[in-house]
């Protein structure tokens, strides 16, 4: 399909909303931003929540594709996960079916397989079709996600690429990080190839640099088109000298999701 020029970015005034907002446009995209709260510096975004259906029409109407970032990033209850993350999905695909807006980035995470142990010495890469075992509520909301995209790409002929974002921030700043960091940089080029591939059906990604401690396979990634170009490892000897190498028999380090399939990190709200 040819480049979309006109993107709804909901999630705008989050924290990966916030950068791809700085990154995205670069690669030639007119951006339509949509949170539940005020964007800063963007007097035009659309405030409005993930159940308020009619906002969410108006909001896809015209645009060439969504990147769906909105919703909670952490655990919560399961009524506040399952509101913002299943529900509020659900009315986002509904608001694209009743548009024809046929092509959805949506920001799943490796919290949807975070049970799978992590692959450790010559273990072989996490493949992209591991079976789910999410590690919170968080998590579960993240496979039911992908599965409603299945569900909207068979039965509509909605595409989405599902991205199961690692940790995108400027740098990392744990020693889990350094295996599933994702650069701002990574990110923005991801979610082009995402929006640009053709014929992608309803295709799963792992959302990651290539960070030489890597531990999910990029396969799928790349045959989008995604060329990731940063790696994490200039930033190891520095944390791994402050933070230390976590035990082999600490139980937060066992699993892909670390801590959130121990002590998982609570929604503010």
């Amino acid at each position: 399909m040819p480049a979309p020029r006109t993107v709804l970015l909901t999630g705008a005034a989050g924290g990966v909303g916030t950068l791809m907002r700085e990154l995205l446009p670069a690669h030639g995209y007119d951006l339509r931003l949509l949170d539940v709260a005020p964007v800063d510096g963007a007097p035009d975004a659309i405030v409005a929540d993930l159940a308020d259906r009619k906002a969410l029409r108006e909001a896809v109407r015209g645009v060439d594709a969504v990147v769906h970032l909105a919703g909670i990033s952490l655990e919560s209850t399961f009524e506040k996960v399952m509101a913002a993350n299943v529900t509020g999905l659900h009315h986002l695909y509904e608001a694209a079916r009743e548009e024809g807006v046929r092509r959805i980035v949506f920001a799943s995470s490796n919290h949807a397989v975070g049970f799978t142990p992590r692959p450790r010495g010559d273990d072989p890469l996490v493949p992209v079709d591991t079976p789910h075992r999410p590690d919170t509520f968080y998590g579960l909301s993240k496979a039911f996600g992908e599965d409603m995209a299945q569900f909207y790409w068979d039965a509509h002929g909605i595409e989405t690429v599902s991205v199961r974002i690692g940790s995108c921030f400027p740098e990392p700043t744990s020693v889990r990080m350094l295996s599933i960091w994702l650069s701002p940089p990574d990110c923005a080029r991801l979610l082009h190839a995402a929006l640009t591939a053709e014929d992608v059906g309803h295709t799963v990604v792992y959302g990651s640099s290539a960070n030489t401690r890597l531990w999910w396979d990029l396969s799928s990634a790349r045959a989008l088109g995604y060329a990731p170009r940063d790696d994490s490892e200039p930033f190891a000897e520095r944390i791994i000298a402050e933070r230390g190498l976590p035990a082999d028999d600490d139980p937060a380090e066992a699993h892909l999701g670390g801590h959130f399939c121990t002590d998982p990190p609570r929604w503010p709200h």
